[in-house]
């Protein structure tokens, strides 16, 4: 098993809070995160050769390594975005908050 205290941060959008919600709620019910952080917040980026600009809501996802993989998988399979986002990067917790994040995610219910 891991370290207790290192986790995996992947951060994603959804285009409004109920898609980002049940999106969260169906990664959390699958075992592959811990905690999802929603924030709402607004986008500027190209697409298909325009600058858009448009309301979305942030999930921060908490995981582990072993989980990422099927992570992206599932996400992808999910979202309702043809490219969804999808940013990850190494994080260390406090070691009461990673234990609990490992035992969560080491249960099976994936």
């Amino acid at each position: 098993m891991a370290e207790s205290n290192s986790l995996m941060l992947v951060l994603t959008t959804e285009g409004d809070a109920q898609r980002a919600k049940a999106l969260a709620r169906s990664l959390l019910e699958r075992r592959l995160v811990a905690c999802v952080s929603l924030q709402t917040t607004e986008a500027l980026y190209h697409w298909e050769g325009e600058i858009q600009m448009d309301g979305e809501v942030q999930l921060l996802m908490k995981t582990t390594a072993d989980r990422l993989e099927r992570l992206q998988q599932v996400l992808g399979e999910l979202h309702s975005y043809d490219t969804p986002e999808w940013l990850c990067w190494p994080a260390t917790a406090s070691p009461a908050y990673g234990r609990w994040a490992m035992e969560l995610l080491s249960s099976d219910g994936c």
